[in-house]
């Protein structure tokens, strides 16, 4: 089934006296909200019992976590060494995650740097590959590992290259932030057919089985010549994109992804939102 959820705690969270994460298991529960996505990115620094716990805290509540790894990553990095820590980002990500009974880890896949695209492009893909063989060598294959679209032209991570990388290997899913791809593309996601058309490219190159239950991030987000600036929140009324017509391609689709919200400070009322909506279309 489709699910909808925040990415972090909202401001409304720390409002009402929360502070743990094991809180915000019941905090979405209460909002007819199904998954939550828990950040590393400043670095993945949690002990085995507070992810055990987490874990816990969310199974009570039958609500999904998944986990994003850390935001300085980059498998173009023309340094090996420095790109070696790359795999460890996304391998300790995976393992927090597992103990946090998830099976979903987002990554941003790479920033171009000084060489050209599709130099960066191919040393990326060339890495994943390597990643790969990390994740069966770990015992993290029952994984899910999703390389993100990206919003800023100088990152690595339009829709057709994050396809590209999940053509390596299965363990690979796309996750698709249409507020960054709307970025990136200058306010090109308006109408039902501009993320139709995208989805069915996606199915076409990818089968639909691997793309039913992608992952999504969606937000609002301020752009600039160069790509995205900042996430905003759904009370924006100048940036884009806007869920209505995502979510009557998804049903016409029938595909059944993990929404979840990237809002400022509003995330978990946005993802109500997004649901709200999603139900509401025939």
């Amino acid at each position: 089934m489709i699910k909808f959820g925040p990415s972090g705690n909202s401001e409304s969270f720390y409002a009402e006296g929360n502070g743990h994460t094991e809180q915000a298991a019941s905090f979405v529960k209460k909002r007819g909200l199904d998954c939550f996505e828990y950040s590393f990115g400043r670095g993945v620094r949690m002990t085995e019992d507070k992810a055990i716990s987490i874990g816990e805290a969310f199974a009570a509540e039958n609500i999904e976590i998944s986990a994003h790894a850390p935001y300085f990553i980059n498998f173009a990095n023309p340094d090996d060494e420095m790109a070696a820590k790359s795999y460890g980002y996304v391998l300790d990500t995976a393992r927090a995650c597992k103990l946090m009974g998830g099976k979903r880890i987002v990554f941003h896949p790479a920033a171009q740097g000084k060489a050209s695209r599709e130099e960066a492009v191919y040393l990326t893909e060339k890495r994943l590959h390597i990643l790969r063989e990390y994740i069966e060598l770990n015992g993290l294959g029952d994984m899910i590992f999703c390389p993100e679209t990206m919003g800023k032209l100088a990152q690595i991570g339009t829709i057709e290259e994050v396809v590209r990388f999940c053509k390596i290997d299965s363990v690979f899913t796309p996750c698709v932030d249409f507020g960054h791809v709307n970025a990136r593309e200058q306010g090109s996601l308006k109408t039902v057919e501009d993320y139709y058309s995208r989805l069915a490219y996606m199915i076409d190159e990818l089968g639909f089985e691997r793309m039913k239950h992608f992952h999504v991030h969606f937000s609002k987000i301020m752009y600039s010549a160069k790509g995205e600036i900042k996430h905003l929140t759904f009370a924006d009324e100048i940036y884009g994109p806007q869920f209505e017509p995502l979510a009557i391609a998804l049903k016409r689709l029938q595909l059944e992804p993990y929404i979840v919200s990237e809002s400022d400070g509003t995330q978990a009322e946005d993802a109500a939102a997004m649901k709200a909506i999603y139900q509401g279309i025939l």
